[in-house]
């Protein structure tokens, strides 16, 4: 079965009382209802992020993290949209979006990265919309969904979005996991996943130091460099997160 996780809402009766009024009030208020994501995601702290989204939304959440596993679903069930990062643990998300595309699969198709260089290369491979990371605008996840989803019309939110807090235990795992890629040894391959891995997570949770220690070249001495900031956060009080999360 694929490694997946899934967030589903109550139903929910579209006529009569209810705390939203009327059906249209409730179409309103998760404009997403009924509709299937999965997220191709290796991130936790990211997929949290969509979690909340989609929750807020109305729609369902269904997450793989590797590409073996977004096919496994993908054979089983049938999603309205598709999220695929493009650096994934086995491969390259593009492969991905050309493979769902070639299938005729209908479905839209969305791919998602820390680096604004994949923006071109998602579209290229026959993504249908781009979302940047860190992913936080509400808003501005509704509009591009919507956009592809013509049948779908709502109005956006308006006025400050509340923000999204997601999990710091999620991303304390993203560290771990990061940190035990790099006390496993790694080859040129591992360590070109680490890097995409490590930049989106920490641009994700606003950590500069984090991010930049990533993206430098690659070297023995910048191993050292994200050894020592990983084992401090890892460590480290709530501040170390960043400010973008809850307290823990």
């Amino acid at each position: 079965m694929p490694n997946t996780i899934t967030v589903e809402l109550p139903d929910m009766p579209l006529h009569g009382s209810s705390v939203l009024g009327s059906g249209r009030e409730m179409i309103s208020a998760l404009p997403l209802r009924g509709i299937t994501v999965l997220a191709v995601e290796d991130s936790r702290f990211a997929s949290e992020a969509l979690r909340l989204m989609c929750q807020r939304l109305g729609a369902r959440l269904r997450r793989a993290e590797t590409i073996h596993a977004a096919r496994s679903h993908l054979r089983l069930y049938r999603p309205n949209v598709v999220i695929v990062d493009l650096g994934l643990p086995d491969g390259r998300g593009e492969a991905l979006i050309r493979e769902i595309v070639g299938s005729g699969a209908p479905v839209v198709i969305l791919g998602t990265s820390g680096d604004p260089t994949g923006r071109a290369s998602a579209l290229a491979a026959g993504a249908a919309g781009f979302l940047d990371k860190p992913l936080e605008s509400l808003a501005a996840f509704q509009s591009l969904l919507i956009r592809h989803l013509p049948e779908r019309s709502a109005a956006l939110p308006t006025g400050p979005e509340a923000p999204l807090h997601p999990d710091t235990l999620a991303l304390r795992d993203d560290l771990a996991r990061a940190a035990a890629l790099i006390e496993a040894g790694t080859n040129p391959e591992t360590r070109a996943y680490l890097s995409g891995f490590l930049s989106g997570v920490a641009r994700h949770a606003h950590d500069a130091a984090l991010a930049e220690a990533a993206e430098a070249p690659s070297t023995s001495g910048r191993l050292e460099t994200l050894r020592a900031l990983l084992q401090r956060r890892l460590a480290g009080a709530q501040a170390a997160f960043g400010s973008s999360g809850p307290d823990l």
